[in-house]
């Protein structure tokens, strides 16, 4: 595949991440091998599919179909499609696709049972979800609880796990002793902190912890 980083052939243990990104797609071979397919505006639709001509072959998955699904650029936004072509569906962070749906980073797109996440690191995704560097937190402006937070929220993706989601308010609460009014609370202020408390509801969740996962204020040692 042209468009996937040549350093996944150089890296047996992986591709490296460059310092400077802006968007791509990772998923993982029929190796286990992690790979990434940058995206372009130049090149505004991929397909991906089971077909060996689609520009994301998951052929090794019998549940994709032939043509599955396309990432398009719509709009300065790269999007996902699955207009009813895909025989079992394509499934946004555990939410069925139905149509068309804007991609925010850290979104986990399932098809068959291979897994695609979206990563975007241009800085323009969108003016509601974009946070800037000034206003970005850093490991000192935030309280030991509030990392506390974050650390159970993205527990869950751990060891990069496929099918991870943020941990719920109950989980959270029942790991640091905490009512679950006082994790609403917290996370209220964290959503604030990280730019993110503009998104809908089902999303806010979801960027947090991709945001705390890229930036680094959570690693994944400390998981």
């Amino acid at each position: 595949m042209e468009s996937v980083q040549e350093q996944s052939q150089a890296d047996g243990q992986g591709i490296e991440v460059s310092e400077v990104r802006e968007s791509f797609l990772r998923f993982a071979d029929d190796t286990g091998r992690q790979q990434e397919l940058m995206l372009s505006p130049d090149r505004q639709r991929i397909t991906i599919g089971r077909s060996p001509q689609a520009d994301l072959t998951l052929s090794w998955d019998a549940e994709v179909s032939r043509l599955h699904a396309s990432v398009e650029y719509l709009g300065a936004q790269w999007t996902i499609v699955d207009d009813g072509l895909s025989r079992n569906g394509t499934f946004v962070n555990g939410e069925r696709l139905a149509g068309r749906r804007r991609l925010i980073a850290g979104d986990r797109i399932r098809m068959g049972t291979s897994m695609v996440s979206f990563h975007d690191f241009s800085g323009v995704s969108d003016d509601a979800t974009r946070t800037s560097a000034a206003s970005f937190p850093t490991l000192r402006s935030l309280t030991d609880t509030q990392r506390a937070v974050l650390i159970a929220l993205c527990r869950p993706y751990k060891n990069n796990a496929e099918f991870a989601t943020p941990a719920s308010n109950q989980q959270i609460a029942d790991e640091l002793f905490l009512s679950v009014d006082a994790i609403k609370t917290h996370l209220r202020t964290l959503f604030s902190k990280f730019g993110v408390e503009d998104l809908p509801q089902n999303q806010k969740r979801v960027r947090l912890a991709a945001l705390a996962l890229q930036s680094g204020i959570i690693a994944d040692r400390d998981l």
